[in-house]
């Protein structure tokens, strides 16, 4: 009983602490992003090492954007098409959605943590998409600034 009552208040001081996202938080997103790990429904996680493709955000004070896939280089440049999703930013019930709108698709996530540094995304298959933010590459060291 007395382990009961831990894991209830544990749980309770988890679901309290959780970070409430606010329209002043929304600019943090803002650039590139790089995926660390997914978390899985059911607690299993997914690290990733190197990525061949970041995540860029560029979303306005409207709350309304893009997000596109960009692939870094060794010279600090990225490369990138001219594929992106219109994305835009709900609040709603206390919490920030990310609504993403492509010719073959709508869809949503939710977002559960937004630093300068770190955004956590939970999607509708409850996996969660955990970013770090990402820093150009230049193993060159060709002192040219990255872009």
């Amino acid at each position: 009983m007395k382990n009961l009552v831990k894991v209830i208040l544990f749980s309770f001081l988890l679901v309290s602490c959780k970070q409430q996202i606010q329209s002043t938080d929304i600019p943090k997103i803002n650039g590139y992003w790089e995926i660390e790990k997914v978390v899985f429904y059911q607690g299993e996680d997914k690290e990733y090492g190197a990525n061949q493709n970041y995540d860029y955000f560029q979303i306005d004070k409207n709350n309304q954007g893009i997000r596109k896939k960009v692939a870094p280089q060794l010279d600090g440049t990225f490369l990138v098409d001219d594929t992106y999703e219109k994305v835009s930013v709900r609040f709603k019930d206390d919490k920030a959605y990310l609504d993403y709108v492509t010719p073959y698709m709508k869809y949503t996530e939710e977002i559960v943590a937004l630093t300068a540094d770190e955004l956590v995304v939970l999607n509708s298959q409850k996996k969660e998409y955990h970013y770090k933010k990402a820093t150009a590459i230049n193993i060159l060291g060709d002192g040219k600034k990255a872009k």
